[in-house]
């Protein structure tokens, strides 16, 4: 059974993280796109040459009937109201992250999907980042026994590129700490005390282009998440240490590098790590003696997101994202901002 589905903005998310992902997938048509503007006939032909209609009409989406699924791709100020629109047309919806600006919006968008028998769903695609993959295999595989700290970074040398004010929407703690959260959030669940240092080290007054986040489960268990635009030298992307031994793994996934070189998913080798960033495991096995060895990064792959929604949709499968884990992540950016930074957050119990 093929699902049909529409787009609501059609820029760089919707043309790099998700179409080039549904071109290889049967079981997905693209029906509509709705855009604001005109878009660009370049990168609009193909999907109009196979019959798929674009409009500037956003009823054209919500009013036709065999839509079964929206997929929303616009600025994140904007998810809220149209979800919502989406929801009350009675159509299945997937929201880019981040998927809306308070814990308020994210359960009133849940309780609403429930009571109106649709999906609604964050687009946490980087939980098919092949770092991360391998980290979460490392860590269910069990050789480093107890975890005790994992440390995630996204770093970039990017000075003076986030230099003007706006909402906390606009920084990048909701821009790429969402991701790093979440990926935590589906191993380890909800945390118990979340330490925030969140700002921009460059211009004081403008969105933030830095943070430092330790989420502390128990008194064992400490997770950082980190992000800086002025960082020249390479670190890794996630350092785990446990009671038997340690991952560190370097280097990104490799799906938007090959995106934008033009390589599309299908294609021989995509997304592939090259094996010199291959994450590192320092363990002691079961006999006492210390092995090193690498371990080959799985390939990434953001389709399997819309394989797993396919899966929720047609065969009732459970969500990929929880209501509770799309909750919480919302709740750990929206704390971040309660207090000035520095700050501590108690995660109070969590209830649906």
């Amino acid at each position: 059974m093929s699902l049909r589905i529409a787009f609501i903005g059609f820029g760089k998310s919707a043309n790099r993280y998700h179409l080039p992902y549904l071109n290889i997938r049967p079981d997905f048509e693209l029906a509509k796109v709705y855009t604001r503007k005109s878009v660009d006939d370049k990168l609009a032909q193909p999907y109009k040459d196979k019959g798929t209609k674009f409009t500037t009409n956003l009823n054209d989406v919500l009013d036709d009937p065999e839509i079964d699924l929206v997929t929303i791709c616009t600025p994140a100020s904007t998810h809220y109201e149209l979800a919502k629109s989406v929801i009350l047309a009675n159509k299945s919806v997937i929201v880019e992250k981040p998927f809306v600006d308070s814990v308020e919006h994210a359960r009133e968008l849940l309780k609403l999907g429930r009571e109106n028998g649709v999906l609604v769903m964050p687009y946490q695609n980087r939980r098919f980042d092949g770092d991360y993959l391998a980290v979460k295999k490392v860590i269910e595989q069990g050789f480093l026994g107890d975890i005790l700290e994992v440390e995630s970074h996204i770093d970039y040398y990017r000075p003076n590129t986030v230099t003007d004010s706006g909402t906390k929407e606009q920084g990048t703690f909701y821009g790429l700490g969402i991701h790093l959260m979440d990926r935590m959030v589906s191993i380890f669940g909800r945390p118990d005390t979340v330490a925030y240092d969140i700002r921009n080290n460059e211009v004081a007054d403008a969105v933030d282009n830095y943070f430092d986040v330790d989420l502390h489960y128990g008194t064992k268990n400490k997770v950082k998440v980190k992000a800086e635009f002025v960082v020249a030298s390479d670190y890794p992307r996630f350092i785990v240490h446990g009671t038997n031994g340690s991952f560190i793994k370097y280097g990104a996934d490799q799906q938007e590098n090959d995106l934008k070189a033009g390589i599309m998913p299908g294609s021989e080798g995509f997304g592939e790590d090259s094996p010199m960033y291959y994450g590192v495991a320092n363990y002691r096995n079961s006999n006492g003696d210390w092995i090193k060895k690498q371990i080959k990064t799985p390939v990434g792959d953001y389709g399997k997101f819309y394989d797993a929604t396919y899966d929720t949709l047609i065969n009732d499968a459970p969500k990929l994202v929880t209501d509770k884990e799309a909750i919480t992540d919302i709740e750990l950016l929206e704390a971040g901002f309660k207090a000035e930074s520095p700050s501590v957050y108690q995660m109070p119990d969590f209830e649906i």
